[in-house]
């Protein structure tokens, strides 16, 4: 919703201004510099990164559109399942927290928390680090420095639609300069025409000046910035659930190990302890089904 705000703000001020003095409309419609501009920015977007990347960027503006960041809910479903696995590490056999690890999509105790099983990146790296615990000869420190490893690389692949975009916004600019000199050659091959003529072509040109820069600065630069601030909210889940499983590992008893996953999530997004006790640890009123 905010980006649809910001947009409506944008178009309407520049456009808006532009008319109120005096401007017409009419002019800045130049199908073909768009086309040049926009073609060609696509066409080096496409040929910068692989396609992975570019079918990513696809999903990563979708989740900037829809503002898909964790809600409260799901940080207590994650610090739920946390919670549970940790109960079952800490008192039940071996082959039992197995069952639930291995299988993770029939495991009764993953299937009351959807949110966190529809996230299948984020169950794999609980599912793998808790295999790690039950193995049992694995040192906190060891399987902290490879979390750190891990999550680093996930972060550098979710951002790279961010950087991508980000690329085609710095090029856009100069690719406005290329479509205003292609019309600055034609308004030249019209050098004989009358100077309406001759002023129309040369205003058609500037305009693909005004929509590189503008688009650059105006969409696709703030659209690269929200998609990384999108993705980084999302890789903290990793960050809870790292902090949580390690002060496991060290000794921390599962409902304090939960403080520990709890306190590195933003102030902003934090659920209160109160609000994990009752709902995550399942202390308080149980959940209507």
């Amino acid at each position: 919703m905010g980006i649809i705000i910001g947009m409506v703000i944008t178009l309407g001020c520049v456009f808006g201004g532009y008319m109120a003095m005096g401007g017409h409309i009419d002019v800045l419609i130049q199908p073909f510099e768009f086309v040049i501009i926009g073609g060609a920015a696509i066409g080096i977007f496409i040929i910068a990164n692989p396609m992975s990347t570019v079918k990513d960027s696809g999903k990563a503006m979708m989740e900037a559109l829809k503002n898909k960041v964790p809600s409260r809910e799901e940080y207590l479903e994650l610090l739920g399942l946390l919670h549970q696995l940790l109960r079952e590490l800490k008192t039940k056999p071996r082959n039992e927290v197995e069952s639930h690890i291995d299988n993770s999509e029939e495991s009764s105790i993953f299937q009351e928390y959807p949110l966190i099983l529809a996230n299948k990146d984020l169950t794999n790296f609980i599912c793998d680090y808790c295999r790690l615990i039950i193995v049992g000869n694995a040192r906190p420190h060891e399987v902290e420095a490879l979390m750190e490893e891990e999550i680093a690389t996930i972060r550098h692949d979710k951002l790279k639609s961010s950087h991508g975009l980000q690329g085609m916004s710095d090029g856009l600019p100069a690719l406005g300069i290329v479509a205003a000199v292609l019309g600055v050659i034609k308004a030249m091959g019209a050098i004989d025409q009358s100077p309406e003529v001759l002023g129309g072509l040369i205003g058609a040109a500037l305009v693909g000046t005004f929509f590189g820069i503008f688009m650059a600065y105006g969409f696709v630069q703030p659209l690269a910035n929200k998609i990384g601030i999108i993705r980084e909210k999302n890789i903290r889940l990793y960050f809870v659930a790292k902090q949580t499983l390690i002060a496991y590992m060290n000794g921390s008893l599962p409902q304090v190990a939960l403080e520990f996953g709890r306190k590195t999530i933003s102030n902003y997004d934090r659920p209160s302890l109160d609000d994990v006790e009752n709902e995550a640890m399942g202390t308080g009123e149980p959940k209507a089904a």
